[in-house]
């Protein structure tokens, strides 16, 4: 690899490694070094969340996957975090353990069209280094292409590899979607892709919390939002819970001005609310 600085996270440069596809970085929410796995290299995504922290963002889908460079690039990292000297010289002590390889990057990860087949490849990579079991194979999504046949199979096969879904919820009102994540989808219709990315992998919701014009979420979104995890609840959909979290980095949208972190209060005051009404939450602030 190319550099040798000091993962944190805080940093999550994504040319870190010098790589096309692969990237180490520490994660506040895994709470360890995440092997990142980028599809999304042209910086498109079908969202344009105001909190993003791509630059040049674009709306679009991933370009064509180039799977054996995506599979070389793979081996070489976990070659180096597994067999080599990574942890010791490029990871903070306290953090050096290996908790996953994660399909995120700069847009959908889902939009690839070759999503089934990249599964397939990294849980062959995973045998091949004895990570089966050892360590999740994680998919940060939006969630906006889960009622597609190829995704479908695709988080089959991940469920089969050790798989998480994070499926991001940032609002359960039509006003919210269009103003965090700035797309159209309906507030049922993502509910119903939740309940069917459920019942196809272990799945979190990962909610995005912020201060907008220096507010906190008001009345009416946070009782949407309660509201729907209380449905999730009668309806038993099987969400291991709420991966709560704040702002980290600075947005680089043209929103980024109007955003502002949340006080630890207020966020811990916001995950009991949501533990009460019926789910588990890991808060990252």
């Amino acid at each position: 690899m190319s550099t040798t600085h000091t993962l944190t996270p805080v940093n999550h440069d994504r040319d870190s490694a010098g790589m096309i596809y692969v990237y180490p970085v520490v994660s506040r929410r895994a709470g360890g070094v995440s092997v990142g796995i980028n599809l999304n290299p042209n910086n498109a995504c079908n969202w344009a969340c105001i909190y993003c922290q791509v630059p040049d963002l674009t709306r679009g889908t991933a370009p064509p996957i180039d799977l054996a460079l995506l599979e070389s690039e793979l081996r070489s990292m976990l070659t180096d975090i597994v067999l080599g000297d990574f942890m010791q010289t490029r990871v903070p002590e306290g953090a050096r353990r290996l908790n996953d390889i994660a399909l995120s990057g700069n847009g959908e990860p889902t939009s690839a069209k070759e999503f089934p087949l990249i599964i397939d490849l990294v849980g062959r990579v995973m045998k091949d280094f004895d990570l089966v079991g050892k360590i999740k194979l994680v998919l940060i999504t939006n969630g906006s292409l889960i009622d597609r046949p190829r995704v479908q199979q695709g988080l089959k096969k991940m469920a089969a590899s050790s798989g998480e879904v994070w499926f991001k919820l940032d609002s359960a009102t039509a006003t919210g979607l269009r103003r965090i994540n700035q797309t159209r989808t309906l507030p049922e219709k993502h509910f119903e892709r939740l309940k069917l990315a459920a019942s196809l992998c272990p799945t979190w919701i990962q909610t995005c919390v912020f201060a907008l014009d220096g507010a906190p979420p008001d009345e009416t979104e946070q009782a949407a939002y309660l509201a729907m995890i209380r449905r999730i609840r009668q309806e038993r959909v099987p969400v291991k819970g709420v991966l709560l979290y704040g702002l980290a980095r600075p947005s680089l949208q043209p929103e980024a001005p109007r955003l502002s972190a949340l006080p630890a209060a207020w966020m811990e005051n916001w995950a009991e609310a949501i533990r009460n009404a019926g789910l588990p939450v890991k808060l990252t602030p």
